[in-house]
């Protein structure tokens, strides 16, 4: 098929954009969703073939859409949830009808809770096999409904380019997340003059996003933030995903304000920085007169906004009105850009220094800093615990002293997560990825694929729990085979251990261990089978120098290695103890 020069005419009355050919010729559906794909700056695409959505691969091979494809659709789904969560740009996922559909779902669900921009294109049968029972039909768009923005079918060609920047619209519409996107295998096989087709130009329909809200409110809380003598701030996935990290650094280091970190929005400020505080949120959350919250729900990772003292004067900065002030009233709310607002915030504040609470908060920010170091000592017995089994915690603390500068670390799993944020500081924005509020185990693989093509120039790290592992590591071929390899960290107790703490808690050794144990699994020899560098570790004095090998190997062979360390299934994270995650 030829390819097609096109450019847009002036709006027309119903307001859409015409195209018109510089040259006569035809398009299908598929080579319009490329071209539309194209268009919106979309420079890859995650899937895993199936008959319904081939013609659009045709299309993104003339566009020059790199396809990385895989073998489950979980993971490209987590792959591109990962890819805009990297980027700042829209992820896409395309997959097939039915199975293709049902088995992504838990990475749309995921970059759902996550606030993470994602287009998921779907197949289905064709319209002329409407209600016929065609080849792997299901309702994909009622079922996608409820975890995405927008969940529509695409019922004619021409409507196929319009459709897709619809529904890119709609994920960057106020807090960023997933559009579904239906088109029947007909409607992309059809071949129309290109004249017929509708496409937008992002140019001529994007609005700017970078609201502050009402300006009055930027007033108030800069009085809020120059009065205050006790202020923190905690800086949730927002501010990552907006790229508003440089005004948030901006922001505390001129006010002096200790800062908190959820999520993406940790690397924002590196390790030993003075505003950087981490051991110490419930203090700070206990004692302050006023503490913002930035991009960042009151779900239960927050205790529902009850572990915020009631003393305090609470600020909600949200991109969505419906979050701002839920589960938990606030004194001050703040709907708009992260990055914007507290640029504006910054900018109401300058010259207006009130000298006597600038002092307190100096005394405020030194009793913190001297928290964190009792709390950072009374950890380092776990961190450099030498008992066998391997103490997690010990794994949490050699994998943060191996960190470069430029490693992504990825955590995929359980007590993995939590135990791990209390010990890796990623030392740059953008260099710390988990699977958020869904809890979703197996995100680890999609993700290190995608920061690797995102980030060709970084390191990839992911640990994972052996259950995560087992759930998605089979794509690691994936990352071999599209030169993106990683270094995958296992903590091997063989069990689905956070679980296991509370069915042990709660009926005891007889029943406790029910549906929770896994098998002893030298995942080691995974990376060997690829062709990649594996290795077994009982020992954690031999931690550091495994970790180091599989750097070695990986940047010399070009393929994932695999480091799997036996840690001990009787140790769990506070949390986990505490079932603060049911809480």
């Amino acid at each position: 098929m030829s390819s097609v020069t096109a450019y847009p005419s002036t709006t027309t009355a119903d307001d859409t954009l015409q195209v018109k050919s510089r040259d006569s010729g035809i398009i299908s559906g598929g080579h319009l969703v490329a071209r539309a794909l194209k268009n919106e700056g979309v420079d890859t695409i995650f899937t895993l073939c199936g008959g319904h959505i081939i013609d659009i691969y045709d299309g993104c091979v003339d566009e020059g859409i790199r396809i990385v494809d895989f073998r489950h659709e979980q993971v490209a789904a987590h792959a591109a949830d990962g890819y805009a969560r990297q980027t700042g740009k829209l992820g896409v996922v395309v997959t097939t009808a039915g199975p293709g559909c049902t088995n992504a779902m838990t990475g749309i669900a995921t970059a759902f809770r996550s606030e993470s921009p994602v287009l998921h294109i779907g197949g289905q049968g064709g319209i002329t096999q409407h209600m016929m029972g065609s080849l792997q039909d299901l309702p994909h768009t009622e079922m996608m409904r409820p975890i995405t923005k927008f969940s529509e079918g695409v019922r004619s060609t021409e409507r196929v380019a319009d459709m897709v920047s619809m529904a890119i619209r709609a994920a960057f519409a106020g807090a960023c997340g997933p559009s579904y996107l239906e088109i029947p295998r007909d409607v992309l096989d059809r071949e129309i003059d290109v004249s017929r087709a509708v496409i937008p130009a992002p140019s001529s329909y994007r609005a700017s996003v970078k609201s502050i809200g009402d300006p009055l409110d930027i007033e108030k809380l800069a009085d809020l933030l120059l009065h205050a003598e006790r202020p923190v701030i905690l800086f949730g996935n927002q501010v990552w995903t907006s790229r508003g990290h440089k005004e948030a650094v901006a922001l505390v280091r001129m006010l002096d304000i200790p800062a908190y970190f959820n999520g993406a929005a940790r690397g924002i400020l590196p390790p030993g920085d003075a505003h950087h505080f981490d051991r110490t949120r419930r203090e700070g959350f206990d004692k302050a007169d006023v503490i913002v919250i930035v991009g960042t729900p009151f779900d239960f990772r927050m205790g529902y906004g009850k572990r915020l003292s009631q003393n305090a004067k609470i600020v909600q900065i949200d991109q969505d009105y419906r979050t701002v002030g839920k589960n938990r009233d606030v004194n001050l709310g703040l709907v708009g850009d992260p990055g914007a607002i507290l640029a504006a915030t910054l900018e109401a504040a300058s010259g207006r220094i009130d000298k006597s609470a600038q002092a307190k908060r100096k005394v405020w920010m030194k009793a913190l800093q001297a928290a964190e170091v009792v709390a950072t000592e009374k950890l380092m017995p776990l961190f450099k615990s030498n008992s066998s089994p391997i103490h997690p915690y010990r794994v949490a603390y050699e994998i943060n002293e191996f960190l470069g500068e430029d490693t992504i670390y990825i955590g995929d799993g359980g007590d993995v997560v939590t135990i791990s944020a209390q010990a890796v500081r990623p030392r740059n924005p953008g260099q710390w990825m988990d699977p958020g509020a869904l809890g979703s185990l197996g995100v680890g693989t999609g993700f290190a694929i995608a920061a690797g093509l995102a980030n060709p120039e970084k390191e990839v790290l992911c640990y994972y729990g052996d259950g995560a592992f087992s759930m998605t590591s089979f794509d690691i071929e994936t990352a071999n085979r599209f030169n993106v390899p990683f270094i995958a960290v296992v903590g091997n107790n063989s069990a689905m251990n956070q679980i296991r703490y509370g069915q042990l808690a709660k009926y005891g050794e007889e029943r406790g261990n029910v549906g929770n144990l896994l098998s002893d699994i030298p995942y080691s020899r995974f990376a060997e089978m690829l062709g990649g560098y594996g290795e077994e570790v009982r020992d954690p004095s031999r931690i550091a120098g495994a970790l180091q090998r599989a750097r070695e190997s990986v940047q010399k062979t070009r393929k994932s290695a695999v480091i799997n360390i036996w840690v001990d299934p009787a140790v769990y994270a506070p949390g986990t103890m505490a079932q603060t995650m049911y809480k």
